[in-house]
């Protein structure tokens, strides 16, 4: 079992490499003999990939050299195979087959959580209703879980320590390369005291596609997902989508009609998510979550 999490861990060092080009390499890797469940029911998502790495550079000592420098600096890397992986992760589809975390690793196991997005651009509305509805959730206990981009993100996270509870950054490139910069202190505070994660190794530079692909791992980890502000088109009703795809909960923020910021929450309500007045509406549902 060490063998195969060092060579997830490696593989995902590989430049350029794909989710599929690791599904690949794990089918044709004749030692990993007992496939868990949740490969078997995504290889129809493989596809064919003839620049695998090889095992020599698996066993690369600059590969090693990396990893045993990320564990000095507190990093750690968890495996889809690990036990404190999380459950509801596995679940989704292409799950990480790596996450690398700083901070405090029992939150991964805490429920419920619930994911809150939005736009980049907080209106005072967004800004308002999140100091009104967080503090209800953080004293029951719920762990709130975003992306660290600027606007409704920020403002989650800093809101969620705030009132002494738990959050989550899932962030795009690597722990090493926080973007935005202007969140790299939030991003230090939330190491030492909370966590932060990403798919990708520390060194990676965030590219432009690392962030929608990140969305599924912050609404895959979390009960359910909560957008506040959103434009059509938002980026955070891609991550509404992985949530109604994968059958988790929906909640939205309504506004005003004539408030852009409002016009993407709104559809969701009238495509069925659950509409948001007080912090009760989000706890009726995450209380079916022990």
């Amino acid at each position: 079992m060490d063998d195969i999490r060092e060579k997830l861990i490696a593989l995902m060092h590989y430049p350029g490499i794909s989710w599929s080009a690791v599904l690949q390499y794990i089918m044709r890797d004749p030692s990993l003999q007992m496939k868990p469940r949740y490969i078997q029911q995504n290889l129809f998502s493989s596809t064919a990939h003839t620049n695998l790495p090889s095992t020599t550079f698996l066993q690369s000592e600059i590969i090693i050299e990396q990893i045993r420098q990320y564990e000095k600096n507190g990093i750690k890397a968890i495996t889809i195979l690990d036990e404190n992986y999380p459950s509801l992760l596995k679940e989704i589809y292409q799950p990480p087959w790596v996450l690398f975390a700083k901070g405090n690793l029992s939150l991964l196991a805490k429920q419920p959580k619930l994911a809150v997005v939005g736009s980049r651009q907080a209106t005072q509305y967004g800004k308002s209703a999140i100091r009104l509805l967080f503090p209800p959730l953080v004293e029951t206990g719920v762990v709130i879980v975003s992306g660290l981009a600027n606007g409704i993100d920020t403002l989650a996270h800093e809101n969620a320590m705030k009132n002494g509870g738990d959050t989550i950054a899932v962030i795009a490139g690597g722990l090493n390369r926080i973007y935005p910069k202007e969140n790299t202190e939030l991003a230090r505070e939330m190491m030492k005291t909370q966590l932060v994660v990403s798919e990708y190794p520390p060194n990676t530079k965030p590219e432009r596609w690392h962030f929608p692909a990140r969305n599924r791992i912050i609404s895959g980890m979390s009960n359910g997902t909560f957008i506040i502000e959103a434009k059509r088109k938002s980026g955070s009703l891609i991550t509404a989508n992985y949530a109604v795809n994968e059958g988790r909960e929906v909640f939205s923020l309504p506004g005003s009609i004539f408030n852009p910021y409002s016009l993407g929450t709104n559809d969701l309500i009238q495509q069925g998510a659950k509409p948001v007045m007080s912090s009760e509406d989000i706890l009726d549902e995450l209380r079916l979550y022990p």
